[in-house]
């Protein structure tokens, strides 16, 4: 679900360009299950290979880290680790959310209400611990170095902001300022040209960055305050929020009182969550060790091997994508010389 502050940001306009030579760390679970709902076929299933093993993931990495090499921009992905305890209700949610969801693929599917049929069917992702396997040892045949978080991936991309390893974190949930990331970038994974559910319209859809302190000064708030408004409309950790509390409220509430503790209308319900707790995830959230990222050549015919042969990958255009990618690295490495000389 992640945490609903959207209206409460400053968001701005950018491009994928504009990263470049950059370190982002990407919410790899997020980036993930956007390729796992968005990839599919006409009636929404996933792409398979001649096993019937999901691609879509890899389709999307495959794409997408061409597009990111090819710019200059050095991607870092990072994985979640085990959940917190408190997560465990919004997990059985969206669980029960996706079973749900399920159902109503099939009654759409049926009637052969195929566009209704893809809507639900992308609710119903779920990620698996072979797409993690597998899209691990793609970054790995691409040079891509990845993270692999204690806790939650998102806090880990963020402190990776904070301590200077990355330039931004990539992701389309808002966490990340609740964590206290300096800069989030969202619509990085997923930018280009999308039709619109049900309509016959395309819209383009581009990257916006967020900055952390910007957005807590036109706020008037803290770092601090900003996590109790977060808890105030429900985060993944207390994810039904408070009774009719939405952003704008919660900000009113937090800028006239300070914190939970004081707001006099909230203090029955206050009482059946563990708020400290909460603030504490955010606020202390166990680290990896990050030492110095690396990144390594690109293994071109690895990647053909594997997504050819493995996972019937259309080899021709599979080597399509790389030779583009070949074209603008030897481009951009001729541009760099004529600089220098």
């Amino acid at each position: 679900m992640g945490v609903d502050i959207k209206a409460l940001l400053l968001r701005e306009k950018t491009n994928l360009e504009s990263f470049s030579s950059k370190i982002i760390a990407i919410d790899a679970y997020n980036a993930i299950y956007q390729f796992l709902a968005i990839i599919r076929g006409p009636e929404g299933l996933h792409l398979t290979d001649n096993r019937g093993r999901v691609t879509s993931h890899l389709t999307g990495l495959l794409h997408r880290n061409v597009n990111f090499l090819s710019i200059g921009i050095k991607p870092v992905y990072v994985f979640d680790g085990k959940p917190p305890s408190l997560k465990t209700a919004e997990i059985q949610r969206r669980k029960l959310g996706k079973k749900e969801a399920t159902i109503k693929y099939e009654k759409a599917k049926a009637s052969g209400d195929f566009e209704s049929a893809r809507k639900y069917a992308q609710q119903t992702t779920s990620m698996q611990d072979t797409m993690v396997e597998d899209s691990k040892h793609l970054l790995d045949l691409f040079g891509i170095p990845y993270i692999q978080a204690k806790a939650d991936g998102e806090a880990t991309a963020a402190h990776m902001n904070k301590t200077g390893k990355a330039y931004a974190v990539a992701s389309q949930d808002y966490d990340s300022i609740l964590f206290g990331a300096k800069k989030l970038v969202r619509n990085f994974t997923n930018s280009g040209r999308r039709k619109l559910p049900n309509r016959n319209t395309y819209v383009d859809i581009e990257p916006e960055i967020i900055s952390y302190q910007k957005s807590l000064d036109a706020l008037g708030i803290t770092g601090e305050q900003i996590i109790d408004i977060g808890i105030l409309i429900g985060t993944d950790f207390n994810p039904d929020g408070f009774d009719r509390i939405g952003p704008k409220t919660a900000l009113k509430m937090i800028k006239e009182y300070g914190k939970l503790e004081d707001i006099p209308k909230i203090q029955e319900q206050l009482e059946q969550i563990d708020y400290e707790q909460i603030r504490k995830i955010f606020l202390q959230t166990d680290m990896p060790d990050i030492g110095k990222i690396e990144f390594k050549d690109t293994d071109y015919s690895g990647i053909v091997d594997y997504l050819a042969n493995e996972r019937s990958f259309s080899q021709e255009r599979v080597q399509a994508s790389l030779n583009r990618l070949k074209r603008s690295l030897e481009k951009r490495s001729h541009t760099l010389d004529q600089w220098f000389n």
